[in-house]
Protein backbone atom coordinates (compact mmCIF):
# COMPACT_ATOMS: atom_id res chain seq x y z
CA UNK A 1 0.00 0.00 0.00
CA UNK A 2 1.55 3.27 -1.16
CA UNK A 3 1.27 6.63 0.60
CA UNK A 4 -1.67 7.76 -1.54
CA UNK A 5 -3.59 4.57 -0.85
CA UNK A 6 -2.92 4.90 2.88
CA UNK A 7 -4.15 8.49 2.95
CA UNK A 8 -7.27 7.51 1.00
CA UNK A 9 -8.01 4.72 3.47
CA UNK A 10 -7.53 7.08 6.41
CA UNK A 11 -9.92 9.58 4.86
CA UNK A 12 -12.49 6.85 4.25
CA UNK A 13 -12.38 5.73 7.88
CA UNK A 14 -12.46 9.33 9.15
CA UNK A 15 -15.50 10.22 7.03
CA UNK A 16 -17.35 7.10 8.10
CA UNK A 17 -16.66 7.64 11.79
CA UNK A 18 -17.45 11.36 11.68
CA UNK A 19 -20.76 10.77 9.90
CA UNK A 20 -21.73 8.26 12.59
CA UNK A 21 -20.89 10.74 15.36
CA UNK A 22 -22.54 13.98 14.30
CA UNK A 23 -19.66 15.12 12.12
CA UNK A 24 -16.78 14.62 14.56
CA UNK A 25 -14.02 12.02 14.73
CA UNK A 26 -10.75 11.56 16.64
CA UNK A 27 -7.14 10.73 15.81
CA UNK A 28 -6.98 7.76 18.20
CA UNK A 29 -10.14 6.21 16.76
CA UNK A 30 -8.85 6.34 13.20
CA UNK A 31 -5.38 5.14 14.20
CA UNK A 32 -6.89 2.07 15.87
CA UNK A 33 -9.11 1.44 12.84
CA UNK A 34 -6.31 1.67 10.27
CA UNK A 35 -3.92 -0.47 12.31
CA UNK A 36 -6.63 -3.09 12.81
CA UNK A 37 -7.38 -3.17 9.09
CA UNK A 38 -3.81 -2.92 7.78
CA UNK A 39 -1.62 -4.69 10.37
CA UNK A 40 1.62 -4.04 8.43
CA UNK A 41 1.26 -0.33 9.25
CA UNK A 42 1.92 -1.02 12.93
CA UNK A 43 5.59 -0.55 12.15
CA UNK A 44 4.89 2.90 10.67
CA UNK A 45 2.82 4.49 13.48
CA UNK A 46 5.10 7.53 13.84
CA UNK A 47 4.96 8.07 10.08
CA UNK A 48 1.19 7.84 9.62
CA UNK A 49 0.12 9.59 12.84
CA UNK A 50 0.70 13.11 11.43
CA UNK A 51 -1.23 12.13 8.29
CA UNK A 52 -4.16 10.95 10.43
CA UNK A 53 -4.08 14.19 12.45
CA UNK A 54 -4.15 16.24 9.26
CA UNK A 55 -7.04 14.28 7.73
CA UNK A 56 -9.08 14.24 10.95
CA UNK A 57 -8.68 18.00 11.39
CA UNK A 58 -9.84 18.58 7.82
CA UNK A 59 -12.84 16.25 8.13
CA UNK A 60 -13.94 17.85 11.40
CA UNK A 61 -14.14 21.24 9.67
CA UNK A 62 -16.48 19.94 6.97
CA UNK A 63 -20.24 20.23 7.59
CA UNK A 64 -22.00 16.93 8.18
CA UNK A 65 -23.99 17.27 4.95
CA UNK A 66 -20.76 17.62 2.96
CA UNK A 67 -19.28 14.60 4.71
CA UNK A 68 -22.33 12.58 3.73
CA UNK A 69 -22.12 13.80 0.14
CA UNK A 70 -18.46 12.78 -0.16
CA UNK A 71 -19.24 9.34 1.25
CA UNK A 72 -22.03 8.88 -1.30
CA UNK A 73 -19.76 9.97 -4.18
CA UNK A 74 -16.45 8.31 -3.28
CA UNK A 75 -17.30 5.49 -0.89
CA UNK A 76 -20.85 4.31 -1.71
CA UNK A 77 -20.05 0.88 -0.27
CA UNK A 78 -20.28 2.44 3.21
CA UNK A 79 -23.97 3.08 2.59
CA UNK A 80 -24.76 -0.45 1.54
CA UNK A 81 -26.63 -2.62 4.00
CA UNK A 82 -24.51 -5.57 4.96
CA UNK A 83 -26.04 -8.96 4.28
CA UNK A 84 -26.90 -10.54 7.57
CA UNK A 85 -24.96 -13.67 8.26
CA UNK A 86 -26.73 -16.50 10.06
CA UNK A 87 -25.94 -16.35 13.74
CA UNK A 88 -24.03 -19.20 15.23
CA UNK A 89 -25.43 -21.17 18.11
CA UNK A 90 -24.05 -19.94 21.40
CA UNK A 91 -25.71 -22.64 23.48
CA UNK A 92 -23.88 -25.92 24.07
CA UNK A 93 -25.33 -29.06 22.43
CA UNK A 94 -27.89 -31.05 24.38
CA UNK A 95 -27.10 -34.46 25.79
CA UNK A 96 -29.08 -37.59 25.04
CA UNK A 97 -30.71 -36.45 21.79
CA UNK A 98 -30.07 -39.39 19.46
CA UNK A 99 -33.23 -40.87 17.98
CA UNK A 100 -35.47 -38.39 19.83
CA UNK A 101 -37.91 -35.77 18.69
CA UNK A 102 -36.76 -32.95 20.95
CA UNK A 103 -39.49 -31.32 23.03
CA UNK A 104 -38.83 -28.52 25.51
CA UNK A 105 -41.22 -26.51 27.67
CA UNK A 106 -41.55 -23.14 29.34
CA UNK A 107 -43.61 -23.55 32.54
CA UNK A 108 -44.44 -20.18 34.14
CA UNK A 109 -46.71 -19.86 37.14
CA UNK A 110 -49.32 -17.17 36.31
CA UNK A 111 -48.86 -15.33 39.59
CA UNK A 112 -47.21 -12.13 38.34
CA UNK A 113 -45.99 -10.18 35.34
CA UNK A 114 -43.17 -11.72 33.27
CA UNK A 115 -39.67 -10.27 33.61
CA UNK A 116 -36.13 -10.66 32.25
CA UNK A 117 -35.71 -13.91 34.20
CA UNK A 118 -38.76 -15.42 32.48
CA UNK A 119 -37.36 -14.23 29.16
CA UNK A 120 -34.14 -16.16 29.80
CA UNK A 121 -35.95 -19.42 30.55
CA UNK A 122 -38.31 -19.06 27.57
CA UNK A 123 -35.60 -18.04 25.09
CA UNK A 124 -33.28 -20.89 26.07
CA UNK A 125 -36.12 -23.41 25.74
CA UNK A 126 -37.16 -22.05 22.37
CA UNK A 127 -33.60 -21.84 21.05
CA UNK A 128 -32.97 -25.49 21.85
CA UNK A 129 -36.23 -26.54 20.23
CA UNK A 130 -35.25 -24.62 17.07
CA UNK A 131 -31.68 -25.96 17.21
CA UNK A 132 -32.93 -29.55 16.96
CA UNK A 133 -36.01 -29.00 14.82
CA UNK A 134 -38.20 -29.84 17.79
CA UNK A 135 -41.18 -28.34 19.60
CA UNK A 136 -41.75 -26.16 22.64
CA UNK A 137 -44.71 -26.29 24.99
CA UNK A 138 -46.04 -23.31 26.91
CA UNK A 139 -47.33 -24.80 30.14
CA UNK A 140 -49.06 -22.76 32.81
CA UNK A 141 -48.26 -24.42 36.12
CA UNK A 142 -51.33 -22.95 37.77
CA UNK A 143 -51.63 -25.07 40.90
CA UNK A 144 -51.64 -22.39 43.59
CA UNK A 145 -55.27 -21.27 43.73
CA UNK A 146 -55.64 -17.70 44.95
CA UNK A 147 -52.41 -16.39 43.43
CA UNK A 148 -53.33 -16.81 39.77
CA UNK A 149 -55.09 -14.02 37.91
CA UNK A 150 -56.38 -14.01 34.36
CA UNK A 151 -54.36 -10.89 33.61
CA UNK A 152 -51.17 -12.80 34.44
CA UNK A 153 -52.01 -15.55 31.93
CA UNK A 154 -52.58 -12.85 29.33
CA UNK A 155 -49.45 -10.87 30.29
CA UNK A 156 -47.26 -13.95 29.87
CA UNK A 157 -48.63 -14.60 26.39
CA UNK A 158 -48.25 -10.94 25.45
CA UNK A 159 -44.66 -10.97 26.74
CA UNK A 160 -43.77 -14.09 24.75
CA UNK A 161 -45.36 -12.58 21.65
CA UNK A 162 -43.28 -9.41 22.13
CA UNK A 163 -40.13 -11.50 22.44
CA UNK A 164 -41.04 -13.28 19.22
CA UNK A 165 -41.18 -16.65 20.94
CA UNK A 166 -43.12 -19.33 19.10
CA UNK A 167 -44.59 -22.24 21.01
CA UNK A 168 -46.32 -25.25 19.49
CA UNK A 169 -48.96 -25.94 22.12
CA UNK A 170 -50.39 -24.61 25.36
CA UNK A 171 -51.08 -26.64 28.50
CA UNK A 172 -52.75 -25.73 31.77
CA UNK A 173 -52.08 -28.04 34.70
CA UNK A 174 -55.44 -26.96 36.10
CA UNK A 175 -57.16 -28.58 33.10
CA UNK A 176 -56.14 -32.09 34.03
CA UNK A 177 -55.78 -32.62 37.76
CA UNK A 178 -57.58 -35.96 37.45
CA UNK A 179 -54.54 -37.59 35.83
CA UNK A 180 -52.42 -36.33 38.72
CA UNK A 181 -54.89 -37.84 41.19
CA UNK A 182 -54.60 -41.19 39.39
CA UNK A 183 -50.82 -41.18 39.74
CA UNK A 184 -51.08 -40.16 43.38
CA UNK A 185 -53.28 -43.21 44.04
CA UNK A 186 -50.67 -45.42 42.38
CA UNK A 187 -48.08 -44.17 44.85
CA UNK A 188 -50.45 -44.75 47.76
CA UNK A 189 -51.24 -48.30 46.62
CA UNK A 190 -47.52 -49.11 46.30
CA UNK A 191 -46.94 -47.62 49.78
CA UNK A 192 -44.72 -44.89 48.30
CA UNK A 193 -46.95 -42.11 49.59
CA UNK A 194 -48.88 -41.60 52.80
CA UNK A 195 -51.35 -39.15 54.31
CA UNK A 196 -50.03 -36.92 57.08
CA UNK A 197 -52.12 -34.99 59.61
CA UNK A 198 -49.25 -33.55 61.65
CA UNK A 199 -49.11 -29.83 62.34
CA UNK A 200 -46.81 -27.87 60.04
CA UNK A 201 -44.47 -26.95 62.90
CA UNK A 202 -44.07 -30.62 63.77
CA UNK A 203 -43.47 -31.55 60.13
CA UNK A 204 -40.73 -28.92 59.84
CA UNK A 205 -39.17 -30.06 63.14
CA UNK A 206 -39.17 -33.71 62.09
CA UNK A 207 -37.59 -32.86 58.74
CA UNK A 208 -34.84 -30.86 60.46
CA UNK A 209 -34.19 -33.68 62.93
CA UNK A 210 -34.56 -36.39 60.26
CA UNK A 211 -37.27 -38.13 62.26
CA UNK A 212 -40.28 -39.96 60.89
CA UNK A 213 -43.69 -39.00 62.21
CA UNK A 214 -46.35 -41.41 63.44
CA UNK A 215 -48.31 -40.99 60.20
CA UNK A 216 -45.75 -43.13 58.32
CA UNK A 217 -47.09 -46.18 60.24
CA UNK A 218 -50.53 -46.12 58.61
CA UNK A 219 -51.26 -49.02 56.31
CA UNK A 220 -52.15 -48.64 52.65
CA UNK A 221 -55.86 -49.13 53.15
CA UNK A 222 -56.08 -46.34 55.73
CA UNK A 223 -54.02 -44.01 53.56
CA UNK A 224 -56.35 -44.63 50.61
CA UNK A 225 -59.40 -43.83 52.73
CA UNK A 226 -57.88 -40.65 54.14
CA UNK A 227 -56.77 -39.61 50.67
CA UNK A 228 -60.36 -39.84 49.42
CA UNK A 229 -61.50 -37.97 52.52
CA UNK A 230 -59.30 -35.04 51.50
CA UNK A 231 -61.81 -34.34 48.72
CA UNK A 232 -64.67 -34.12 51.23
CA UNK A 233 -64.97 -30.63 52.64
CA UNK A 234 -66.78 -32.04 55.68
CA UNK A 235 -63.79 -34.19 56.62
CA UNK A 236 -60.71 -31.97 56.40
CA UNK A 237 -60.11 -28.28 56.11
CA UNK A 238 -57.26 -26.30 54.61
CA UNK A 239 -53.89 -26.85 56.32
CA UNK A 240 -55.04 -29.97 58.19
CA UNK A 241 -53.80 -32.77 55.96
CA UNK A 242 -51.16 -33.56 53.30
CA UNK A 243 -50.25 -36.36 50.96
CA UNK A 244 -46.49 -36.92 51.34
CA UNK A 245 -43.98 -38.89 49.30
CA UNK A 246 -42.21 -41.63 51.21
CA UNK A 247 -38.66 -40.58 50.58
CA UNK A 248 -35.74 -40.82 52.99
CA UNK A 249 -35.91 -38.85 56.23
CA UNK A 250 -32.22 -39.58 56.84
CA UNK A 251 -31.10 -38.15 53.49
CA UNK A 252 -28.58 -35.34 53.39
CA UNK A 253 -30.70 -33.89 50.58
CA UNK A 254 -33.52 -32.17 52.45
CA UNK A 255 -35.85 -32.38 49.44
CA UNK A 256 -35.93 -36.16 49.93
CA UNK A 257 -37.31 -35.92 53.48
CA UNK A 258 -40.89 -36.92 52.72
CA UNK A 259 -42.00 -33.81 50.78
CA UNK A 260 -45.65 -32.87 50.27
CA UNK A 261 -47.27 -33.95 46.99
CA UNK A 262 -50.83 -32.66 47.55
CA UNK A 263 -52.51 -30.24 49.92
CA UNK A 264 -55.94 -28.69 50.37
CA UNK A 265 -56.48 -25.19 48.99
CA UNK A 266 -60.03 -23.85 49.08
CA UNK A 267 -59.32 -20.48 47.49
CA UNK A 268 -61.00 -19.57 44.22
CA UNK A 269 -58.92 -20.40 41.15
CA UNK A 270 -58.76 -17.88 38.30
CA UNK A 271 -59.72 -20.44 35.63
CA UNK A 272 -61.50 -23.37 37.28
CA UNK A 273 -62.87 -21.42 40.25
CA UNK A 274 -63.92 -23.90 43.00
CA UNK A 275 -63.85 -27.07 40.92
CA UNK A 276 -60.92 -28.52 42.93
CA UNK A 277 -59.90 -28.37 46.56
CA UNK A 278 -56.96 -30.82 46.46
CA UNK A 279 -54.00 -29.35 44.61
CA UNK A 280 -50.60 -30.78 43.64
CA UNK A 281 -47.27 -29.23 44.55
CA UNK A 282 -44.70 -28.22 41.97
CA UNK A 283 -42.63 -31.30 42.83
CA UNK A 284 -45.39 -33.53 41.55
CA UNK A 285 -47.30 -31.69 38.85
CA UNK A 286 -44.42 -30.47 36.68
CA UNK A 287 -42.60 -33.77 36.29
CA UNK A 288 -45.80 -35.76 35.62
CA UNK A 289 -46.81 -33.33 32.90
CA UNK A 290 -43.28 -33.40 31.45
CA UNK A 291 -43.48 -37.18 31.15
CA UNK A 292 -47.03 -37.19 29.80
CA UNK A 293 -46.21 -34.51 27.21
CA UNK A 294 -43.07 -36.26 26.00
CA UNK A 295 -40.74 -33.48 27.15
CA UNK A 296 -37.20 -34.67 26.40
CA UNK A 297 -35.23 -31.76 27.86
CA UNK A 298 -36.44 -29.59 30.72
CA UNK A 299 -34.69 -26.26 31.33
CA UNK A 300 -34.72 -25.19 34.96
CA UNK A 301 -33.10 -22.54 37.10
CA UNK A 302 -30.39 -23.98 39.30
CA UNK A 303 -32.33 -23.66 42.58
CA UNK A 304 -34.21 -26.77 41.46
CA UNK A 305 -31.06 -28.82 40.95
CA UNK A 306 -31.30 -30.41 44.42
CA UNK A 307 -34.82 -31.56 43.54
CA UNK A 308 -33.56 -33.69 40.65
CA UNK A 309 -33.05 -36.69 42.96
CA UNK A 310 -36.60 -36.38 44.28
CA UNK A 311 -38.15 -35.98 40.87
CA UNK A 312 -36.31 -38.99 39.50
CA UNK A 313 -37.38 -41.02 42.54
CA UNK A 314 -41.07 -40.17 41.98
CA UNK A 315 -40.92 -40.97 38.27
CA UNK A 316 -39.10 -44.25 38.93
CA UNK A 317 -41.82 -45.32 41.37
CA UNK A 318 -44.46 -44.57 38.72
CA UNK A 319 -42.48 -46.18 35.89
CA UNK A 320 -42.60 -42.96 33.86
CA UNK A 321 -40.06 -41.51 31.39
CA UNK A 322 -37.66 -38.90 32.70
CA UNK A 323 -36.65 -35.76 30.86
CA UNK A 324 -33.05 -34.63 30.64
CA UNK A 325 -32.66 -31.77 33.13
CA UNK A 326 -30.62 -28.69 32.12
CA UNK A 327 -29.96 -26.15 34.87
CA UNK A 328 -29.00 -22.50 34.50
CA UNK A 329 -28.30 -19.54 36.79
CA UNK A 330 -30.69 -16.73 37.61
CA UNK A 331 -30.56 -13.48 35.66
CA UNK A 332 -30.94 -10.12 37.38
CA UNK A 333 -30.15 -6.56 36.35
CA UNK A 334 -28.24 -4.41 38.84
CA UNK A 335 -30.55 -2.25 40.91
CA UNK A 336 -33.62 -3.58 39.09
CA UNK A 337 -35.17 -6.37 41.19
CA UNK A 338 -37.46 -8.94 39.60
CA UNK A 339 -38.87 -10.48 42.77
CA UNK A 340 -42.53 -9.75 43.51
CA UNK A 341 -41.56 -9.45 47.17
CA UNK A 342 -39.47 -6.40 46.26
CA UNK A 343 -41.82 -4.82 43.70
CA UNK A 344 -45.24 -5.33 45.25
CA UNK A 345 -44.53 -3.12 48.34
CA UNK A 346 -43.27 -0.36 46.05
CA UNK A 347 -46.55 -0.40 44.14
CA UNK A 348 -48.66 -0.62 47.29
CA UNK A 349 -46.77 2.35 48.77
CA UNK A 350 -47.03 4.41 45.60
CA UNK A 351 -43.27 4.39 44.92
CA UNK A 352 -43.87 3.06 41.42
CA UNK A 353 -47.22 3.20 39.62
CA UNK A 354 -47.35 -0.23 37.97
CA UNK A 355 -45.37 -3.13 36.49
CA UNK A 356 -44.86 -1.30 33.19
CA UNK A 357 -42.71 1.33 34.87
CA UNK A 358 -39.64 1.90 32.62
CA UNK A 359 -37.34 1.45 35.64
CA UNK A 360 -38.36 -2.19 35.95
CA UNK A 361 -36.93 -5.33 34.31
CA UNK A 362 -40.45 -6.59 33.59
CA UNK A 363 -41.08 -7.24 29.92
CA UNK A 364 -43.71 -4.49 29.91
CA UNK A 365 -41.22 -2.11 31.55
CA UNK A 366 -38.45 -2.92 29.06
CA UNK A 367 -40.85 -2.58 26.14
CA UNK A 368 -42.14 0.78 27.35
CA UNK A 369 -38.57 2.02 27.83
CA UNK A 370 -37.74 1.25 24.23
CA UNK A 371 -35.66 -1.90 24.60
CA UNK A 372 -35.98 -4.12 21.53
CA UNK A 373 -36.98 -7.77 21.97
CA UNK A 374 -34.15 -8.90 19.70
CA UNK A 375 -31.74 -7.00 21.96
CA UNK A 376 -33.10 -8.96 24.94
CA UNK A 377 -32.56 -12.22 23.04
CA UNK A 378 -29.01 -11.34 21.98
CA UNK A 379 -28.18 -10.22 25.50
CA UNK A 380 -29.48 -13.44 27.07
CA UNK A 381 -27.76 -15.68 24.54
CA UNK A 382 -24.49 -13.79 25.01
CA UNK A 383 -24.47 -15.05 28.60
CA UNK A 384 -24.45 -18.64 27.38
CA UNK A 385 -25.73 -21.52 29.47
CA UNK A 386 -24.11 -21.24 32.86
CA UNK A 387 -25.13 -22.20 36.38
CA UNK A 388 -23.60 -19.01 37.71
CA UNK A 389 -26.14 -16.37 38.71
CA UNK A 390 -25.78 -13.19 36.66
CA UNK A 391 -26.34 -9.71 38.06
CA UNK A 392 -25.66 -7.72 34.94
CA UNK A 393 -25.33 -3.94 34.61
CA UNK A 394 -28.18 -2.49 32.56
CA UNK A 395 -25.49 -0.99 30.33
CA UNK A 396 -24.77 -4.45 28.91
CA UNK A 397 -28.34 -4.76 27.66
CA UNK A 398 -28.14 -1.15 26.44
CA UNK A 399 -25.13 -2.00 24.28
CA UNK A 400 -27.06 -4.71 22.44
CA UNK A 401 -30.04 -2.42 22.03
CA UNK A 402 -27.97 0.47 20.71
CA UNK A 403 -26.51 -1.68 17.94
CA UNK A 404 -30.03 -2.41 16.75
CA UNK A 405 -31.76 0.94 17.13
CA UNK A 406 -28.89 3.15 15.98
CA UNK A 407 -29.40 2.32 12.33
CA UNK A 408 -33.16 2.83 12.53
CA UNK A 409 -33.56 5.83 14.80
CA UNK A 410 -34.50 9.18 13.31
CA UNK A 411 -32.18 11.97 14.47
CA UNK A 412 -33.90 15.08 15.79
CA UNK A 413 -32.62 18.20 17.47
CA UNK A 414 -33.84 18.98 20.98
CA UNK A 415 -32.99 21.74 23.45
CA UNK A 416 -33.47 22.06 27.18
CA UNK A 417 -33.91 25.36 29.00
CA UNK A 418 -33.95 27.17 25.62
CA UNK A 419 -32.09 30.42 24.87
CA UNK A 420 -32.82 32.55 21.78
CA UNK A 421 -30.22 33.40 19.16
CA UNK A 422 -31.14 36.09 16.67
CA UNK A 423 -29.29 35.65 13.37
CA UNK A 424 -28.93 39.21 12.13
CA UNK A 425 -27.90 38.43 8.54
CA UNK A 426 -30.14 35.41 7.94
CA UNK A 427 -32.88 35.44 5.33
CA UNK A 428 -35.82 33.14 6.19
CA UNK A 429 -35.59 29.89 4.30
CA UNK A 430 -36.23 26.17 4.47
CA UNK A 431 -33.36 23.97 5.63
CA UNK A 432 -33.18 20.32 4.62
CA UNK A 433 -31.77 17.99 7.30
CA UNK A 434 -30.91 14.31 7.00
CA UNK A 435 -32.82 11.98 9.32
CA UNK A 436 -29.72 9.81 9.77
CA UNK A 437 -26.01 10.53 9.26
CA UNK A 438 -25.27 7.38 7.23
CA UNK A 439 -28.51 5.49 6.54
CA UNK A 440 -31.13 6.49 4.00
CA UNK A 441 -33.98 7.38 6.36
CA UNK A 442 -35.09 10.35 4.31
CA UNK A 443 -34.86 14.05 4.99
CA UNK A 444 -36.97 16.66 6.75
CA UNK A 445 -37.52 20.29 6.02
CA UNK A 446 -37.21 22.89 8.75
CA UNK A 447 -38.45 26.44 8.22
CA UNK A 448 -36.04 28.94 9.78
CA UNK A 449 -37.13 32.56 10.16
CA UNK A 450 -33.84 33.84 11.58
CA UNK A 451 -34.30 33.01 15.26
CA UNK A 452 -33.15 29.69 16.69
CA UNK A 453 -33.13 28.15 20.15
CA UNK A 454 -30.19 26.42 21.82
CA UNK A 455 -29.91 24.70 25.20
CA UNK A 456 -29.23 26.89 28.21
CA UNK A 457 -26.17 24.79 29.11
CA UNK A 458 -24.69 25.45 25.65
CA UNK A 459 -25.49 29.16 25.90
CA UNK A 460 -23.53 29.38 29.14
CA UNK A 461 -20.40 28.11 27.41
CA UNK A 462 -20.38 30.43 24.38
CA UNK A 463 -18.61 33.77 24.42
CA UNK A 464 -18.90 36.99 22.50
CA UNK A 465 -16.78 36.81 19.33
CA UNK A 466 -16.68 33.01 19.36
CA UNK A 467 -17.63 30.90 16.35
CA UNK A 468 -19.78 27.81 16.74
CA UNK A 469 -21.34 25.39 14.29
CA UNK A 470 -25.10 24.97 14.39
CA UNK A 471 -25.45 21.38 13.16
CA UNK A 472 -26.96 21.34 9.69
CA UNK A 473 -27.31 25.14 9.52
CA UNK A 474 -23.81 26.54 9.39
CA UNK A 475 -21.13 28.41 11.32
CA UNK A 476 -22.15 31.49 13.28
CA UNK A 477 -20.21 34.19 15.09
CA UNK A 478 -21.56 35.41 18.45
CA UNK A 479 -21.94 39.19 18.36
CA UNK A 480 -23.52 39.86 21.74
CA UNK A 481 -24.66 38.02 24.86
CA UNK A 482 -27.79 38.81 26.85
CA UNK A 483 -31.33 37.64 27.33
CA UNK A 484 -31.30 37.32 23.56
CA UNK A 485 -28.04 36.33 21.93
CA UNK A 486 -27.26 37.93 18.58
CA UNK A 487 -25.09 36.29 15.97
CA UNK A 488 -24.37 36.27 12.27
CA UNK A 489 -23.79 33.55 9.68
CA UNK A 490 -20.18 33.39 8.60
CA UNK A 491 -18.23 31.63 5.87
CA UNK A 492 -15.64 30.44 8.39
CA UNK A 493 -15.12 26.71 8.73
CA UNK A 494 -12.96 26.50 11.83
CA UNK A 495 -15.61 26.24 14.55
CA UNK A 496 -14.68 23.62 17.14
CA UNK A 497 -18.00 23.64 19.03
CA UNK A 498 -20.92 21.86 17.40
CA UNK A 499 -24.34 22.20 19.00
CA UNK A 500 -27.90 21.31 18.16
CA UNK A 501 -30.65 23.88 17.69
CA UNK A 502 -34.32 24.21 16.84
CA UNK A 503 -36.02 26.91 14.80
CA UNK A 504 -38.17 29.07 17.08
CA UNK A 505 -41.07 28.99 14.63
CA UNK A 506 -40.91 25.23 14.04
CA UNK A 507 -41.05 23.62 17.50
CA UNK A 508 -43.12 21.57 19.88
CA UNK A 509 -42.82 21.13 23.64
CA UNK A 510 -42.62 17.63 25.11
CA UNK A 511 -41.73 15.90 28.35
CA UNK A 512 -38.97 13.32 28.50
CA UNK A 513 -39.21 10.68 31.24
CA UNK A 514 -35.73 9.63 32.34
CA UNK A 515 -35.61 6.31 34.25
CA UNK A 516 -32.63 5.57 36.47
CA UNK A 517 -31.55 2.71 38.68
CA UNK A 518 -34.40 1.73 40.99
CA UNK A 519 -32.24 0.58 43.92
CA UNK A 520 -28.84 1.61 45.21
CA UNK A 521 -27.81 -1.49 47.10
CA UNK A 522 -30.76 -2.30 49.36
CA UNK A 523 -32.10 1.25 49.36
CA UNK A 524 -34.84 2.53 47.06
CA UNK A 525 -33.52 5.36 44.90
CA UNK A 526 -35.92 8.26 45.39
CA UNK A 527 -34.35 10.03 42.40
CA UNK A 528 -34.72 7.06 40.07
CA UNK A 529 -37.29 8.78 37.84
CA UNK A 530 -36.91 12.31 36.50
CA UNK A 531 -38.88 14.40 34.04
CA UNK A 532 -37.50 17.22 31.88
CA UNK A 533 -39.47 19.61 29.71
CA UNK A 534 -37.77 20.26 26.40
CA UNK A 535 -38.34 21.83 23.01
CA UNK A 536 -37.86 19.74 19.90
CA UNK A 537 -38.59 20.00 16.18
CA UNK A 538 -42.20 19.88 15.08
CA UNK A 539 -41.19 16.86 12.97
CA UNK A 540 -41.55 14.91 16.23
CA UNK A 541 -45.33 15.17 15.88
CA UNK A 542 -45.20 13.42 12.49
CA UNK A 543 -43.60 10.32 13.96
CA UNK A 544 -45.77 7.39 14.92
CA UNK A 545 -46.15 6.58 18.59
CA UNK A 546 -43.57 3.95 19.61
CA UNK A 547 -41.01 5.38 17.17
CA UNK A 548 -37.38 5.37 18.22
CA UNK A 549 -35.56 8.69 18.15
CA UNK A 550 -32.05 9.81 18.85
CA UNK A 551 -32.10 13.33 20.14
CA UNK A 552 -28.73 14.72 19.05
CA UNK A 553 -26.20 14.94 21.90
CA UNK A 554 -28.79 13.60 24.35
CA UNK A 555 -29.60 9.96 23.69
CA UNK A 556 -32.10 7.45 22.36
CA UNK A 557 -35.76 7.82 23.28
CA UNK A 558 -39.06 6.14 22.49
CA UNK A 559 -41.98 8.34 21.48
CA UNK A 560 -44.85 7.44 23.80
CA UNK A 561 -47.21 10.18 22.67
CA UNK A 562 -47.30 13.59 21.01
CA UNK A 563 -46.49 15.11 24.38
CA UNK A 564 -44.12 12.60 25.95
CA UNK A 565 -41.06 10.48 25.22
CA UNK A 566 -39.19 8.01 27.40
CA UNK A 567 -35.42 8.05 27.56
CA UNK A 568 -34.04 4.66 26.57
CA UNK A 569 -30.29 5.09 26.98
CA UNK A 570 -27.31 7.05 25.74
Amino acid sequence: MNDEEIKNQIRKFALQNAAEHDGQTRDKTILAKILGTVPELRQRVQEISPVIAEVVSEINQIPLEQQQKEIAEKYPELLQVEEKKPEQNVLPPLKNTEGKNIITRFPPAPNGYPHIGHAKAAIISEEYAKMYGGKMILRFEDTNAGTERLEYYAAIKVGLDWLGIKYDSVEHVSDNLEVLYENAEKLIKSNDAYVCTCKQDDISKNRREMTECKCTKRDTEENEKMWHDMFNEKKYGEGKILLRFRGDMKSGNTTMRDPALFRINTKRHARVELKYRVWPTYDFAGIIFDSMSGVTHAMRSKEFELRKELHHAILDKLGMEKAEFIFFGRLDLEGMPVAKSALKPLIENGKIPWYDDPRLPTLEGLKRRGIRPDAVRKFILSLGLTKNDTNSPFATLEAFNKKIVDAESIRLHMVNDPRRIKLTNFDPKDIELSNHPTKDLGKRTVSVNGTVLISGSDAEEVKEGETIRLLGLGVIRINSMGDEITAEITDENNAEKKIQWVAENDTTKIKIIIPGQLFNGEEFNEDSLKTVEVVTESAYLDLKDDSEIQFVRFGYCRKESGHQAIFTHK
